[in-house]
């Protein structure tokens, strides 16, 4: 099977696995995992890919967290907010100094995911149980790096082509 065809059907079946899984098992926002799950395509796949996206993914993750914190501790309004979370973003830009996070367009889907998950869930940054969005986010993360890495894989097996044959040498003179 061709290489597209093989990560088409990759993706398309465990994509499907993973909305069930996330509905069910694991119950992270799924749209975490889809832009987690692109990143470590982006980042350029592999187990290095793994590494990288979730490190990536990870230091918005935290990023995000601080941000929105300091914007709570400052009274949580439209001003400070916006100041907290440009300070947080000019921080992404720079994390990109570090190798394993040059890659800031990976750090900003953590940093996002963990905004749309305290968008999503109602839960704020101060929350202390599981349920803190970060936690949330940083799973969805990893899941979704996962996933990548099984669809990559998965893709790999259902390309491979079977060794060629050796010729047959048996009765041959030289």
């Amino acid at each position: 099977m061709d290489s597209r065809s093989a990560l088409t059907l990759s993706i398309g079946v465990l994509g499907g696995v993973a909305v069930a899984f996330t509905a069910t098992v694991v119950t992270v926002p799924i749209w975490v995992v889809f832009l987690a799950w692109a990143s470590f395509f982006f980042v350029g796949g592999g187990p290095a890919g793994w590494v990288r996206s979730v490190c990536s993914n990870l230091t918005g993750v935290v990023i995000a967290c601080a941000s929105l914190y300091v914007a709570h501790l400052l009274g949580g309004g439209l001003t400070f907010t916006a100041i907290a979370v440009g300070v947080g973003s000019a921080l992404m830009v720079q994390a990109s100094w570090v190798g394993l996070l040059s890659t800031t367009p990976a750090v900003v889907v953590g940093f996002a995911s963990t905004v749309s998950t305290v968008a999503g869930t109602g839960q704020l940054v101060t929350a202390t149980s599981i349920s803190h969005p970060g936690l949330v986010a940083a799973c969805a993360c990893v899941l979704g790096a996962t996933f990548g890495i099984v669809s990559e894989y998965l893709a790999n097996v259902m390309t491979r082509t079977a060794p060629a044959e050796r010729p047959d040498t048996e009765g041959a003179t030289a």
